[in-house]
This record gives C-alpha cells, structure tokens and sequence, in this order.
C-alpha cells in the first residue's frame, strides 16, 4: 500500500469538471510530481489533497485512512502539509511569527528545535527573523512558505508552483533545498510549471491536460519521452 493513494477522483468548481478521474500513488520517501498546462487540475487535486476542496467522488487515502471528509487542520494533523501557489504568507506578521504559526496544531516540545532546523535550512529567514514578511522578496517568501509549513513536521509536503515568478538563480536554490528536504526523509507531491525541474528532482511524474492523467512514468523516462519533450520542455 502506497503511502497516499487517490482514486478515480473527480472534483467540480460549480458546474464546471476541473479533475476527472484521477488516480496516482506516491510512496513514502518519494518526490512525485505532476506537470501539465494551465487549468489541467494539478492545483485543484493538491487542493482536495489537502481538505481545501471536497470531492464529487472518489477516494484520497493518506496510510490506509480516508481524507475526504476530514477538516484541513485534521489532515495537517495527520502529517500532510500544503504549501499553496502564491505562498500566502502573513505578510503583516514577523518571519518569526509566520514560522510559529506553522506549528499551531502541535503542543510537543519539539516546536523550538524544529525552528531551529528551519533556520540552519533557510539562513536568509534566521538573518529576516523579526523582520515583517511582506517586506521579504519573493524568494525569501517562498523560502518562509517552506519553512512553515515544514513547522507542522510533514511526513507528506504539497508543494505549488515553488519556483513561480523567482529569478532563475532562486528556482535553483530553491529545487537544491527541495531535494534536501526529501533527502531528510519527507514525502513531497509537487505542482510545478518548470517541468524539466520537476522531472529532474521527482522519482515519478504524472502529466495532466484538462483534469486527466494522460501519461505517467519515471522522471527520467517523462524527460526522455518525445511528446513531453515537445509539449512542456521546448524540444521537438
């Protein structure tokens, strides 16, 4: 059994059909990733994935248990953490503050050192720390994205679009520190639009075009495969 296993998901906006049919599984310790265009359904499946959208049916497993009646704070509880596209930091916050409210369904005793993880992760939030978030670049607030969520101690991370509107030196760092991240153990499902990024950090792929899985393979294969290459990497 997969770690998290969704099937034959279908997820509606109204009357509009955004995921229709979906099925992947992503085992523990796994970088999967699903790449496709615009309004193919990645965004809205991480969502369902993590109880901000409810499904018309179908089934999201996380270890064997159903997700798709639970609350949102009920599956960051569970250990699947989100961090959604455009970071939706608390910009009138402090670093600090954003950091701790990652931790806010927890009441262990670990908070202090997992903050202190996520600084020695992260230096340029340590050096921000008091600092208001809005006042962060882009990819220092995606970096404070990150980091908060990983305040919640994810065995599963959601990642949206990581890399979307940052400096080509950022969406590099930013991959680096993604890897690190699952190379500590932690699962992640990523969404992101630069596939040739994702391909190259994710054991597995999954390509979607209008709420479908179309094709799915190793990283590696998806890169080596002719029509992605075309469709989503630029090469013919």
């Amino acid at each position: 059994m997969a770690l998290l296993e969704i099937e034959d998901l279908n997820v509606y906006y109204g009357a509009i059909h955004a995921v229709k049919g979906i099925s992947l599984s992503v085992e523990a310790g796994e970088v999967v990733t699903l790449i496709g265009a615009n309004g193919a359904g990645k965004s809205t499946t991480l969502r369902t994935v993590s109880g901000l959208l409810r499904p018309r049916d179908g089934t999201i497993r996380f270890e064997g248990q159903d997700l798709c009646r639970l609350r949102p704070d009920q599956i960051v509880r569970l250990g699947l953490c989100h961090v959604p596209e455009g970071r939706r930091i608390f910009a009138n916050l402090s670093v600090r503050e954003n950091l701790e409210m990652g931790a806010y369904t927890r009441r262990d005793a670990g908070i202090k050192s997992d903050l202190e993880s996520v600084l020695t992760t992260f230096p340029r939030l340590k050096e921000r720390f008091g600092q208001s978030a809005g006042t962060l670049s882009g990819g220092e607030q995606q970096m404070l994205a990150i980091g908060r969520a990983l305040m919640g101690r994810p065995r599963v991370l959601l990642l949206d679009e990581p890399s979307l509107g940052l400096a080509p030196f950022m969406v590099q760092e930013i991959f680096r520190i993604i890897r690190e991240i699952n190379a500590r153990g932690t699962t992640i499902l990523l969404v992101e639009q630069n596939a040739r990024m994702a391909l190259r950090a994710a054991k597995k792929g999954y390509v979607l075009e209008t709420g479908r899985v179309v094709l799915s393979d190793t990283g590696e294969a998806l890169l080596d495969n002719p029509e992605v290459r075309k469709a989503y990497l630029g090469q013919d």
